[in-house]
């Protein structure tokens, strides 16, 4: 069975909308996109470089954040990232994208995303992580299908934004590891309890 591990930022009070730019979610009118970018490091860049370097899988993307990636990563090529987003399957869960979809290595998951990634993870052996991808996550934490979190926590609250976990649900986890940065941000690795 694979193993699912969500890897986000968010700040103190929950919030993962927008992290990395002013116009990359400005739902609702979101006024706070970037807040991430002034705690940036070189841990963070060692770590997620080091994730990368041993993802041995695939990527679990929903809609939103796969259009977006596709509109920003692969016109980047100053950076260790792009190739690997590139190279990396990606299945994604939509209900209104069409096949072919654009980024090589995309495959559509077909149905109730929930249903389609609960049977990825049964037929295949390898680990799936899922990057931004909000609702995909509310609808997989309430399916209990998450297997381990990594948490960029950052620290900010900013009162509003969407945030990582469901309104009404309750989840339990347990620290595995963590690791601070220069700039107060923990990189939290959670099971759940």
């Amino acid at each position: 069975m694979g193993k699912i591990t969500v890897v986000n930022n968010v700040t103190l009070d929950g919030v993962m909308q927008a992290p990395a730019r002013p116009d990359e979610d400005t739902r609702e009118g979101f006024p706070y996109g970037g807040w991430a970018i002034p705690y940036q490091d070189s841990v963070i860049a060692r770590k997620m470089g080091e994730m990368m370097a041993s993802a041995s899988g695939s990527l679990l993307l929903g809609r939103r954040t796969y259009a977006d990636f596709f509109s920003v990563w692969p016109k980047r090529t100053n950076n260790p990232f792009t190739e690997h987003l590139n190279k990396v399957q990606k299945y994604v869960a939509s209900t209104t994208l069409k096949e072919p979809l654009p980024w090589q290595n995309s495959t559509l998951l077909n149905g109730d995303a929930a249903d389609a990634v609960a049977s990825l993870k049964q037929q295949r052996g390898q680990s799936l992580a899922i990057l931004g991808s909000g609702e995909l996550i509310k609808s997989l934490v309430r399916r209990n299908l998450i297997d381990e979190y990594i948490l960029l926590i950052f620290p900010i609250a900013l009162g509003t934004g969407r945030r990582l976990f469901p309104e009404g649900e309750s989840v339990h986890l347990r620290l595995v590891e963590s690791l601070a940065t220069t700039k107060g941000v923990i990189i939290a690795t959670y099971e759940p309890a």
